[in-house]
């Protein structure tokens, strides 16, 4: 066998798996199609939990964020509504602002850092398996050639090769009648007030930068790109008629959005070098793979799920599921993994991607035209006034609303859930949990320095870490985390002593 794992497509997702993988002691190889990186404008923030995944490997400050830790966001929207998140008192909502081509940049650095054996221009052409391999076709610069691997991992993106050669079914719709279309564009300069935070229009109106703005006849929003340029993205219900044969224009942009607004934006293409965003897409494009698993070959991020744009979930979605299958895949690389372990993936991660696929539709509808829209946004909008349903909507757009599935007994509030921010004191030095999460390992964390717990967890030393520390208020006695951040056993006073259960649940027999 050439290789224990391949990863197909050297986006963030499949870079952040290679880099996870490596960090559990596997080599995996990386072959991606493109020669060199694509540039395109895609996502421009990460927004939900996967930040706080980042701050565990180290990479929240490197990535661009502020502070020594990640923050939640003081505010946010739902379907154009304003969200109001500085008032609860357990917000969930995290966002860093970084533009894919970055983060796929500093991705690529760190994983070439550690080892990974990244080969662009690299295209599997046929791919087959066995009971103990899959055997992949690829054509590279030099020629075709052939691997074996003990496992696949397709990352390759809507359009994934990896899915339909593998037969799986990618479920769900397409309507055509809702149509996005964005741009890159510069206006006067004597109409952008940076005070207010607006625009003014020919007519005398004023219109706000950053928020979506709903009308009667579609939704727009205009943000700030760099100096002098701005991002347009309009979204249109039943307009005209488009076909892909004619290329998207920025006079088709201005006039998208002056059916919208009902007046005139000048718009301009920028001056300054791109590459910059002109882009015209079916906005309500939802679907999920029937199934992230066939035999050895997995499916992650795009490839496994699609869906509206709205409210910046994909690459907290995607990157999750990179978190959750690398140290499944590598547990079953070094022969520890226990029954079901690689199965856990998909019944981890499509859930996640339902409730994904659930809120951007609703917030998609939620921004359609209509009176009857309009009462239902008054409705909703109300109910947002409300701490409870505010805090409800947030874990929905964090993704802390999916707690995985737990042991038998009466687990811990905080099992099946990714694990608090607590600051830690280990002797005389002060930490954070997120820093003890750096080397990407299964931790116990005893928090009453119990010294049963080393004697329990003895026999599964090999590959779970044991760390005594102290934590004002802690939220629990011991917690047991995964890799990928999430809490697979926690004892307190709701909870059980069922330790070891959780440890063979997850990591196997002990040696």
């Amino acid at each position: 066998m050439n290789v224990d794992v391949i990863i197909v497509g050297g986006g963030p997702v499949g870079l952040l798996l290679a880099g996870e993988l490596i960090l559990a002691g596997v080599r995996p190889v990386v072959l991606e199609q493109l020669s060199e990186r694509s540039t395109a404008y895609k996502a421009n923030a990460l927004v939900g939990q996967v930040v706080r995944f980042l701050d565990h490997r180290g990479l929240y400050q490197s990535f661009g964020g502020r502070g020594d830790r990640p923050q939640p966001a003081p505010a946010f929207l739902f379907g154009a509504l304003p969200l109001k998140l500085s008032g609860l008192a357990e917000n969930p909502l995290y966002g860093l602002q970084i533009r894919q081509a970055r983060l796929e940049s500093l991705l690529e650095q760190r994983a070439r850092d550690l080892g990974v054996d990244l080969r662009r221009g690299h295209r599997v052409q046929e791919l087959r398996q066995d009971d103990d391999a899959v055997t992949v076709q690829v054509q590279g610069p030099d020629g075709c050639y052939e691997m074996r691997t003990g496992y696949l991992v397709g990352c390759d993106g809507a359009r994934s090769g990896v899915r339909k050669m593998i037969g799986v079914s990618f479920s769900g719709f397409t309507d055509p009648s809702i149509i996005s279309r964005a741009a890159h564009v510069t206006v006067p300069a004597s109409s952008i007030s940076t005070d207010t935070a607006d625009i003014a229009l020919p007519s005398g109106d004023r219109i706000g930068l950053y928020a979506w703005h709903r009308t009667e006849r579609g939704a727009y929003v205009v943000v700030p790109h760099e100096p002098g340029v701005l991002m347009v993205s309009v979204i249109e219900w039943d307009g005209p008629p488009i076909t892909g044969e004619i290329p998207v224009s920025i006079e088709e942009v201005r006039a998208s959005l002056h059916r919208v607004l009902g007046q005139d934006l000048p718009l301009a293409a920028p001056t300054t070098p791109g590459p910059h965003l002109l882009r015209r897409v079916y906005v309500a494009n939802t679907r999920i793979a029937d199934s992230y698993r066939h035999g050895r070959v997995f499916l992650a991020g795009d490839a496994a799920h699609v869906h509206s744009a709205v409210g910046a979930p994909g690459l907290n979605l995607g990157l999750q599921d990179a978190a959750n299958l690398g140290w499944k895949l590598a547990a079953q690389v070094h022969g520890w993994a226990p029954p079901g372990l690689l199965d856990s993936y998909h019944a981890e991660r499509r859930p996640a991607a339902e409730r994904v696929t659930m809120h951007t539709q609703a917030q998609l509808a939620l921004m359609s035209p209509g009176p009857a829209v309009t009462a239902l946004r008054q409705v909703v909008a109300e109910l947002l006034e409300t701490p409870v349903v505010t805090g409800q909507i947030t874990d929905l757009l964090a993704g802390s609303d999916v707690r995985y599935r737990t042991h038998p007994g009466t687990p811990h509030a905080l099992t099946g859930r990714f694990a608090p921010d607590l600051d830690l004191r280990i002797g005389s030095r002060d930490t954070r949990l997120a820093e003890l999460m750096r080397p990407g390992r299964p931790l116990l964390v005893d928090l009453t320095d119990a010294s049963h717990l080393a004697d329990l967890t003895g026999p599964w030393r090999d590959r779970v870490d044991l760390v005594t520390a102290h934590a004002p208020a802690p939220p629990a006695d011991a917690l047991l985390i995964r890799p990928d951040g999430y809490v697979a056993w926690a004892l307190g006073p709701n909870g059980n002593d069922h330790l070891l259960e959780a440890l063979g649940t997850w990591f196997g027999d002990p040696q």
